[in-house]
C-alpha cells in the first residue's frame, strides 16, 4: 500500500507563488512516473506537469515557463514550484505516481489565485 502526502495549497494572488510537495511512503518498490494534475470547477482532470525517474519532464502548454517540476528519488517525493499565478490555476491539485504496475493519487491540495 502507498500513501500520498500532498501539502503547500492555499490562497495567494494574482503574480504570487506557490509551492507543492507530495511524499509518497509505505511499500514501494519502484516509482517511475511522478506527476501533478489539477480540476478546476466544472472542468475535467488535467495533466499539469509530470517527470520521470530519469529526469525527463513534460508541461501543459498552459503551464510552461511559469511552473517547474522536480522530484528527489531518496525521499519519494515530488515538488511543483508554480511562479506568475494566474486565476485560472485555481483547482484542486493531485498527485499522482505510477510504479508500472499501478498508479496512486493523493487527496489533493486545492490552489485558489485571487484576481
Amino acid at each position: 500500500q502507498v500513501q500520498l502526502v500532498e501539502s503547500g495549497g492555499g490562497l495567494v494572488q494574482a503574480g504570487g507563488s506557490l509551492r507543492l510537495s507530495c511524499a509518497a511512503s509505505g511499500t514501494i518498490f519502484s516509482i517511475n512516473v511522478m506527476g501533478w494534475y489539477r480540476q478546476a470547477p466544472g472542468k475535467q482532470r488535467e495533466l499539469v506537469a509530470a517527470i520521470t525517474k530519469g529526469g525527463s519532464t513534460n508541461y501543459a502548454d498552459s503551464v510552461k515557463g511559469r511552473f517547474t517540476i522536480s522530484r528527489d528519488n531518496a525521499k519519494n517525493t515530488v515538488y511543483l514550484q508554480m511562479n506568475s499565478l494566474k486565476p485560472e490555476d485555481t483547482a484542486v491539485y493531485y498527485c499522482k505516481v505510477s510504479t508500472g504496475v499501478m498508479n496512486y493519487w493523493g487527496k489533493g491540495t486545492l490552489v485558489t489565485v485571487s484576481s
